[in-house]
């Protein structure tokens, strides 16, 4: 059971944010929030999502499982651009979700969670180097990386953290000092990435005020960022790319 209602800008970026690795998710729903961990389909990204009951405007929920169409779900909420609240209901009987906002009223199809993906195992990682820098520094940095290869460097070397990409004959890096940055944790950190996921990834994270980047060499790298302060957390955990000699 669900009855609740929430800003649609919030719940807007909250979906996207989700929907830039997978298309399909479990929702897991209990009295204090809503909460989701999803892999892609190619073992690359998973995504840790937690979306308080304080983030609503009213809320109440008993402990349940969904399956939610996120493409559907953003094409829905897409259509109204004025800020408005919208009211949600699940109806469990008839494996429905009832949206109305802006004057329109949809109903939303739910999915079979036995369908879906199971949940992933989230890895338990001891990574040396932390970085916290603004959303918009390390958008910019992926968005310059683009231009120059498919796959992008992040590490850290004393106290400067570094993105780089190298292509066949042109090459992009950005320096941050411990002056640019909110906070660093100095630690032997180099990884490799793929482009096409960072690209997805700060679509969000872009936004954010703080993004917390927990780095090693040749390991999994984390991403964290609010999508609302104190209220909607996400985590993104992106596996390297290993180059061969």
């Amino acid at each position: 059971m669900l009855k609740a209602a929430i800003d649609i800008d919030l719940l807007r970026d909250s979906i996207t944010a989700l929907s830039v690795i997978v298309s399909e998710v479990r929702l897991k729903i209990n009295p204090e929030g809503i909460s989701v961990k999803a892999v892609d389909a190619a073992n690359v990204a998973m995504v840790i999502f937690d979306l308080k009951a304080a983030a609503f405007e009213s809320y109440k929920a008993e402990e349940t499982e969904v399956g939610i169409d996120l493409v559907k779900l953003n094409d829905i909420l897409g259509i109204v651009e004025k800020k408005t609240l919208v009211d949600m209901e699940l109806d469990m009987t008839a494996q429905k979700l009832h949206l109305n906002f802006g004057g329109l009223s949809y109903t939303l199809s739910l999915l079979d969670p036995s369908t879906i993906r199971s949940e992933p195992r989230v890895p338990q990682l001891d990574l040396p180097a932390r970085v916290v820098l603004n959303g918009q520094d390390l958008k910019r940095a992926v968005k310059a990386a683009e231009k120059i290869s498919d796959h992008m460097t992040l590490g850290v070397t004393g106290d400067i953290f570094f993105m780089e990409a190298k292509g066949d004959t042109d090459q992009v890096r950005l320096e941050m000092g411990t002056d640019q940055l909110i906070d660093l944790k100095s630690g032997e950190a180099n990884s490799l990435f793929s482009l096409d996921y960072l690209l997805d990834i700060v679509k969000s994270a872009g936004k954010a005020n703080e993004v917390t980047l927990s780095i090693g060499c040749d390991f999994p790298i984390l991403i964290e960022f609010d999508v609302a302060p104190a209220v909607c957390h996400v985590t993104f955990l992106l596996a390297p790319r290993i180059e061969s000699d």
